[in-house]
């Protein structure tokens, strides 16, 4: 590392750092970027603010951070839909190989399929056995999201039952719309509705894991009700603009690989149903590729027509 480059990793941060979350609050990207904006501001001695700015399946946001200046001080937080997008959407605003640098991985966590505690149908075999005899509809957080992919595919490919989607603004509205009856069926990501499923407001008719999760132990696998081999998550990652120095990029992702691995952070992660993940700048990027290659192949099969 060069003197210049030193400098500008000494120096960093030296005023207010923002994260852009382009979901509505209370959805599992704004919970991470809550829980880690905290832990960042402490460690840099600088307040750390999450704006929220939620629009077209979380493009609007992301289109504006791709745009922002490059020097570190907003960052975005979304979750593995922008990697869904780029296949979904014929021009969602920004490139994102060419747009941004992904800086870290912080956490991932299945998705789940949940009903409201008066649904007489208790399991995920029941639920599709009503949907061949009569319309249901289910919430997702939106149209490019992992959570509206796992339902897409599992109802219309595997099930070969028609359900239909309406999306909402991130997963705190779809849930909602689940709680109030809005929508008969929901698709989240399993973190935004744990502690509803826990307390019997909601109930889970299906985790998307390869097996069941500890925050969620009585909820069967996608697997487990008849449809072996089904596995999908939602991760959370970082973003900056794509000319952002690699002194600030590789400070940033520094300092989340220490928050990750704090007991702490892990444990509330836990709590909320997700598993920390971590790791180097190189690897995120190449996983964003492969993500990027593997739904766009599930936005052919279910036969999405790009927006």
């Amino acid at each position: 590392m060069n003197a210049c480059a030193q400098a500008v990793n000494a120096d960093y941060p030296n005023k207010t750092v923002k994260f852009v979350v382009p979901y509505a609050p209370g959805g599992p990207t704004d919970i991470i970027a809550r829980l880690l904006s905290q832990k960042l501001s402490e460690l840099w001695g600088q307040a750390v603010v999450v704006d929220n700015r939620p629009g077209a399946s979380g493009n609007t946001g992301t289109a504006q951070v791709a745009k922002s200046a490059p020097d570190g001080y907003t960052i975005l937080l979304n979750t593995s839909s922008v990697a869904v997008n780029t296949s979904l959407f014929i021009n969602p605003g920004y490139n994102l190989e060419k747009d941004f640098i992904g800086i870290a991985d912080i956490a991932s966590a299945p998705n789940v399929i949940i009903t409201g505690s008066g649904f007489a149908e208790k399991t995920l075999k029941d639920a599709i056995e009503k949907a061949k005899g009569g319309k249901l509809n289910y919430s997702s957080p939106g149209d490019g999201t992992t959570p509206y992919l796992s339902a897409e595919y599992l109802f219309k490919v595997l099930a070969k039952v028609q359900v239909e989607h309406i999306p909402y603004k991130g997963a705190g509205p779809a849930v909602n719309a689940v709680m109030t009856g809005e929508v008969q069926l929901g698709s989240v990501a399993a973190p935004a509705a744990s502690q509803l499923i826990k307390s019997g407001q909601l109930r889970g008719l299906a985790v998307t894991s390869s097996k069941r999760i500890p925050s969620l132990p009585t909820v069967p696998t996608v697997s487990e009700s008849g449809f072996p081999g089904f596995e999908d998550y939602t991760w959370v990652g970082t973003f900056v603009p794509s000319a952002t120095p690699v002194a600030i990029v590789n400070k940033i992702n520094s300092d989340i690989n220490k928050i990750v691995n704090q007991t702490d952070f892990k444990e509330r992660l836990a709590g909320l149903g997700f598993e920390p993940v971590g790791g180097n700048v190189e690897w995120f990027n190449a996983y964003l590729k492969s993500e990027s290659i593997k739904w766009g192949k599930v936005v052919r099969e279910i036969g999405i027509t790009p927006l």
